[in-house]
């Protein structure tokens, strides 16, 4: 029965605990067990935490029994990616230039589900400085593909997902500056929450963009998000029930977010938009050139924060890092301030175009990402491929990042393929009751 426990939901593991059938130590003790069980399991997690997860499940076991639960998810086990602080265990964000880094105090966002009962397993490896799609990390480790042995699982919160996937997990936390949530979440059949900026606290995350940096679920269903959401907000969770899609409004985003997809991408794509309108949906098609502009900027956006943030650390000892990540971050130096600025107050209109555009829609829609999972051995030694593969994965993602949007990534049915919804500014609640329905169309 206990086995059962690594592939069900982080919330029917809470009602679970608060029915009084599941221990949440009993829990604990099974995703430690299943961890030293499988074999890969240090590509998956950095960094365990054993003696952190037991004190938490126990408190929660305590609660439970009095019942004085914090939340519906008090007692659930779940994973986080190495770029959240975690008080007295090493948080390094897949990186030799963080090597030994031990914060005093955990993230906000790591502190506020503790206090919801939630239970940290460990920290998850990720891409260098959360800077690719990909997933590739040959400085600490490349975390599996569930659908691909030879393949990357996605970027950067890459063993947050795998942890997820493989049963490790009830949930991973990752961040997604540019989709680094969604990416991982398609091609590991997974739901990915992208929240807009400022909705959950970035204060104790190691730092990439921070004009784009956002912090995210990666999880088995929209609940979960939804519930995971509300824990690390210290916030209540929306009220999903009744959601329905009948009458609701979507655009799907012709012109460069449906382009060059790969076939089973198309496939997975179009047999959820079907289900969707079989379901009482309507769905209307048009090319927002806005959507154009924006991407246009994004080397003039990206790169030159992610330098200027990382450039004393990085030449202080360029050779300990990937190849490939430093030259992704040393491009940032090629723009200069005026053009940044620029690019920023160009964005800054197209936003608001965009917003008036999609105003009368409940989503946007296209596929997560345009490709399948590329295999980890050509990206090593095909830069080329690299650079194209990480660009293409990161495409359609980029679009919720650059419009400051929340945004899901959902399992089509198709391996590795998401259909991704893209909602309004500040609108969580409104985008996961969708999400709901579109879960119950998709099943």
């Amino acid at each position: 029965m206990s086995e059962n426990w690594l592939w069900m939901s982080a919330t029917d593991l809470g009602r679970a605990i608060g029915a009084g059938e599941i221990d949440p130590v009993d829990l604990t003790e099974t995703y430690l067990s299943a961890i030293h069980a499988l074999p890969i399991h240090h590509r998956i997690y950095a960094h365990l935490t054993p003696d952190r997860a037991r004190a938490e499940a126990n408190a929660a076991r305590n609660r439970a029994r009095m019942r004085q639960r914090r939340s519906i998810l008090d007692g659930v086990p779940i994973s986080w990616k190495d770029l959240f602080d975690s008080a007295g265990t090493a948080t390094e964000a897949g990186s030799a230039l963080l090597a030994g880094r031990v914060p005093s105090q955990d993230a906000v966002v790591l502190r506020n589900a503790t206090e919801a009962g939630l239970v940290c397993l460990g920290k998850t490896h990720m891409s260098e400085l959360a800077f690719s799609g990909l997933g590739l990390n040959p400085v600490t480790a490349t975390p599996p593909c569930v659908n691909d042995p030879g393949a990357v699982p996605g970027g950067s919160s890459s063993g947050a997902a795998a942890s997820v996937a493989f049963g490790l997990a009830a949930c991973g936390i990752g961040s997604d500056t540019g989709g680094s949530v969604r990416i991982p979440a398609a091609w590991n059949d997974l739901v990915g929450l992208k929240t807009t900026p400022g909705t959950l606290s970035n204060t104790g995350v190691v730092p990439l963009c921070g004009f784009f940096d956002t912090v995210g679920p990666l999880c088995r269903t929209v609940a979960d998000a939804n519930h995971m959401l509300a824990a690390m907000s210290g916030k209540h969770a929306a009220d999903l029930r009744g959601a329905s899609l009948k009458g609701r409004r979507f655009l799907i985003a012709d012109g460069i977010a449906m382009q060059d997809l790969a076939d089973p991408v198309r496939e997975g794509f179009d047999k959820a938009v079907a289900r969707m309108r079989a379901a009482g949906a309507i769905i209307d098609h048009a090319h927002l050139g806005v959507i154009d502009e924006a991407l246009q900027l994004s080397p003039a956006l990206y790169a030159p924060e992610a330098y200027a943030t990382w450039r004393e650390v990085i030449e202080a000892a360029p050779q300990k890092m990937f190849d490939k990540i430093l030259e992704r971050f040393r491009g940032g130096a090629e723009v200069s301030g005026p053009d940044y600025i620029a690019a920023r107050h160009k964005l800054d209109v197209l936003r608001a175009t965009y917003a008036q555009q999609t105003a009368g829609y409940d989503g946007v829609l296209c596929p997560t990402s345009p490709a399948l999972p590329p295999n980890a051995d050509r990206l090593l030694s095909d830069n080329d491929y690299y650079v194209q593969q990480n660009l293409l994965a990161l495409r359609n993602t980029r679009i919720g990042n650059l419009m400051g949007l929340p945004g899901v990534s959902m399992p089509t049915g198709v391996p590795s393929v998401g259909i991704q919804i893209l909602g309004h500014v500040s609108g969580e609640p409104q985008l996961l009751r969708i999400c709901t329905a579109i879960e119950t169309a998709l099943a």
